[in-house]
């Protein structure tokens, strides 16, 4: 009995699976021209039989909707939202701050500016798609976390929320400021690059996907296999020590593999905030603050959760449509006043 409560068990993960499977064919069928769901299924199907030689390509205009159009972005979405999710839920664990997430501690915003010189100075790697960019903002993602955690350490050696929360903001408003003078010597990327920093994954293709898909099966691994070393420095890193978790080399790892999660989500998809805050700590709220649990419900709710934000941000306004970085920025920032306020009152 105390297995199944300390470990995610094989029912919770078919059911968390199942439920994501299901918004994800919710949101591949929902959008400005609808398709019925067994239309969808039958598309998928043909696909499917035509991917592996059995059949011929799906045609028709279901088809060029479904599997040109949605299916990649939407995969895009969930795999963002899993990457984002899980980076956050592992930063919360790392530093005991429930607050902690990419956006708030400023890591997006480094990861942004890395991305933002490629784009505007032509940073590419022509035998690797997307290299450039994503290559820049991994090491800025990773830059901006190592400046912001040793400028908070030097200031407060507790590292409290307030000192990491606060340099967080200062160093986003800083590199904001940056942004800007680059965009001022690029204007003629200028659309394209405000675009992008407000977070979009409307021209997100089956590349992007695949890139997606491999940094997340590597660097969740990691991060899967640290759940008991983020148990221990839940109860301090000096307790950690004293039952064999290596503090340094543990969070070394863990800062480049949530700078790398970060740096290839913002490479691809752009700034969308808060989903590292949003999910984890709802999902806390069902499995516990137990590592364990607590990862592979993170990784299927941030999947789940940006798809609706992306069905939201497609839907609300249509024809227009919002970036999706708008739609989990408003829902964010209530949650984020809310877990602030709660803290404070010491509930």
């Amino acid at each position: 009995m105390k297995r199944r409560k300390d470990r995610f068990t094989a029912w919770e993960y078919v059911l968390f699976a199942a439920v994501t499977a299901a918004i994800l064919c919710l949101c591949v069928c929902v959008g400005s021209v609808s398709v019925p769901l067994k239309d969808a299924l039958s598309t998928f199907a043909a696909g499917a039989r035509h991917l592996f030689g059995l059949g011929n390509a799906p045609t028709g205009f279901a088809a060029s909707i479904l599997l040109s159009v949605r299916l990649p972005r939407v995969l895009c979405v969930a795999l963002v939202g899993a990457s984002l999710s899980l980076a956050g839920a592992t930063m919360q664990g790392l530093l005991k701050n429930p607050l902690a997430d990419g956006s708030t501690l400023g890591v997006s915003s480094g990861a942004a500016l890395g991305a933002v010189l490629a784009i505007a100075f032509g940073i590419t790697f022509p035998a690797l798609p997307f290299a450039g960019t994503m290559i820049m903002a991994v090491l800025f993602a990773f830059l901006s976390l190592t400046m912001i955690l040793s400028m908070a350490y030097r200031l407060d050696y507790s590292l409290s929320t307030n000192t990491i929360i606060l340099i967080g903001v200062i160093f986003s408003m800083f590199v904001s400021a940056l942004m800007n003078v680059i965009i001022t010597f690029a204007s003629d990327k200028i659309q394209h690059i405000t675009f992008w920093t407000m977070g979009s994954l409307s021209g997100a293709s089956y590349n992007n996907a695949a890139v997606l898909g491999v940094a997340l099966a590597f660097f969740s691994c990691i991060i899967f296999s640290h759940a008991r070393e983020l148990n221990a420095f839940a109860v301090g890193e000096e307790n950690a020590r004293h039952i064999g978790v290596d503090v340094r080399r543990v969070k070394l790892t863990l800062l480049i593999t949530v700078s790398g999660l970060i740096g290839v989500c913002v490479s691809i998809g752009g700034t969308i905030a808060f989903v590292g805050l949003v999910t984890p700590h709802m999902v806390r709220m069902i499995t516990g603050p137990n590592h364990r649990r607590l990862l592979p419900a993170s990784f299927f709710g941030g999947a789940s959760f940006l798809m609706l934000a992306d069905l939201v941000a497609r839907t609300l306004l249509n024809p227009r449509e919002l970036p999706i970085g708008v739609v989990t920025s408003l829902v964010g920032a209530v949650v984020f006043v809310v877990i602030f306020y709660r803290r404070r009152k010491g509930k």
